[in-house]
């Protein structure tokens, strides 16, 4: 049977209101979770009550600075994925989509080595760019000698988004490493920590993220700082020189309070003379590639496509 557009957006929709009439019965997030939500998050992002499953496939690393990395690593490998969670900052772990990584590891050709980088609000800004940009540098350094490939990839969801272009963005003006990462896969990532018009204007509507928990988030990854100082391009990528980055694959929902981060993002990235694939996904919320939707299959082989051809 084919599967159309509106069998989709159908299905999206659909999977929105359930989402949103479950909300009702789990305990409200505040701004400022306490140590106790914070470790039930961190064991599972979706708020369920089962850890993700571990496999046998990772390899847990330290590497540059101390900083921790779980490695898949498949019979083939034409290139190496850096992959950052999502999570806010505050939760998520390199050990949380294992199953979901192990496979784009096969399918993809690609050793996979995401980043275990440290959380707010106990390490806030700039701890977890400082643990990414690390990751970064011992691979620009030590891909080929470690996984016999040279082609460097980055990518990841939401705050893990984020994190990837304020990595590519470190190595650039840091190091003047401007071509070892061959391309950006961004998922649904907040680029504007001083709100842009659709973060603001979403609401309280409890599609995972909404304007209140975005707000949180900001405050417990770079606490005390106001609205302008958010803005500065080391915090906020949208604000910064683009110029010199890879070709991205920038994606996100139209239910999504982050929309306009990825739709400024793209047109700026554009602008700054890099090719730019934008895919705005019709009904779609914050964070559905974590959930078992037709949409998320279709996103995860358009993101195995352009990590293989990147």
């Amino acid at each position: 049977m084919t599967i159309t557009d509106e069998d989709c957006l159908s299905e999206t929709l659909a999977f929105n209101e359930q989402f949103e009439a479950a909300a009702a019965s789990r305990p409200a997030r505040g701004q400022a979770p306490d140590a106790a939500t914070l470790a039930f998050l961190r064991r599972n992002r979706l708020g369920g009550d089962t850890p993700p499953t571990r496999l046998p496939h990772g390899q847990d690393r330290v590497v540059e600075r101390g900083v921790k990395v779980r490695v898949f690593m498949p019979d083939h490998v034409d290139g190496v994925y850096l992959h950052i969670h999502g999570g806010g900052w505050t939760f998520g772990s390199a050990d949380g989509q294992d199953e979901r990584l192990w496979r784009l590891a096969e399918q993809a050709r690609l050793a996979v080595v995401s980043v275990d980088y440290r959380l707010a609000p106990e390490h806030p800004f700039p701890a977890g760019p400082d643990d990414c940009e690390a990751a970064a540098l011992w691979l620009v350094r030590h891909a080929a000698s470690e996984f016999g490939s040279e082609r460097l990839l980055i990518g990841g969801e939401s705050a893990g988004a984020h994190l990837s272009v304020v990595t590519l963005l470190r190595l650039r003006d840091r190091h003047r490493v401007t071509d070892a990462f061959r391309g950006a896969h961004l998922l649904f990532g907040p680029y504007d920590l001083s709100m842009t018009p659709s973060q603001r204007l979403f609401g309280s509507r409890p599609l995972l993220s909404n304007t209140d928990t975005i707000r949180g988030s900001y405050e417990l990854f770079t606490p005390g700082r106001t609205e302008e100082q958010r803005r500065d391009p080391e915090a906020s990528p949208l604000f910064a020189d683009l110029a010199g980055l890879p070709p991205a694959r920038i994606v996100v929902g139209t239910e999504d309070p982050l929309l306009d981060d990825s739709l400024f993002l793209a047109a700026r990235w554009q602008a700054a003379g890099a090719s730019v694939q934008l895919g705005v996904v019709a009904g779609a919320m914050h964070g559905f590639t974590l959930f078992p939707l037709t949409i998320t299959e279709r996103e995860l082989r358009r993101q195995r496509d352009f990590l293989s051809e990147a």
